[in-house]
């Protein structure tokens, strides 16, 4: 992510405006606005039977799952991201009507070529200043391979990874499934 060093301060709300009648999304750093890139379909796939799975878990439970039109509003660092996937159980989340969330305990990003740095670096550091959040999860989407990053008890991140043949476990929302059910449909995964 590279950005001019001349450039103009934009506030959040004025970015939040701008969205609403943006043809396409940005994601914003700081006074900052970045244009996202368009998914090709193996990603879309992936991030729809992920949040498929979710949402028919966790019906009834509290939590929901919102999908990549919904950003995650970071306030300590004046950040708003578009994860793929992002579950909350705060009822601050599940009953507001804006179009980010705060508190999720979960973030799933689909790993592209062009975002993948920036996703395990930048990304995953701002995600970690959330006191809500337990796992971040990346999933690749050129080959069968899933990252969780789990808060233990002392605050420390723990990878757990999965592969073929394999089920994931994710302790924030008490989900598990076979690895294979994430990447259903999906051509030319090995």
């Amino acid at each position: 992510m590279i950005a001019n060093q001349d450039f103009l301060y934009v506030s959040p709300e004025d970015y939040l405006a701008g969205e609403k009648v943006s043809p396409i999304k940005h994601e914003y750093r700081d006074g900052r606005i970045y244009a996202m890139a368009g998914a090709k379909n193996p990603h879309v796939m992936i991030a729809i039977n992920f949040a498929t799975l979710l949402r028919n878990h966790l019906r009834g439970t509290g939590c929901f799952p919102f999908a990549s039109d919904t950003k995650v509003r970071i306030e300590t660092g004046n950040l708003f991201y578009y994860p793929d996937i992002a579950v909350s159980c705060d009822e601050r989340d599940t009953h507001s009507l804006e179009d980010f969330i705060q508190f999720p305990v979960l973030v799933v990003e689909v790993l592209s070529p062009s975002t993948e740095a920036f996703d395990r670096g930048e990304k995953f550091a701002d995600y970690r200043t959330l006191d809500s959040l337990q796992e971040y999860v990346l999933v690749r989407q050129d080959r069968i391979s899933v990252e969780c990053y789990r808060r233990n008890s002392q605050g420390r991140w723990e990878l757990y990874s999965y592969r073929e043949g394999q089920e994931i476990e994710l302790a924030s929302v008490n989900f598990s499934c076979a690895v294979a059910a994430l990447y259903e449909d999906v051509p030319g995964i090995s």
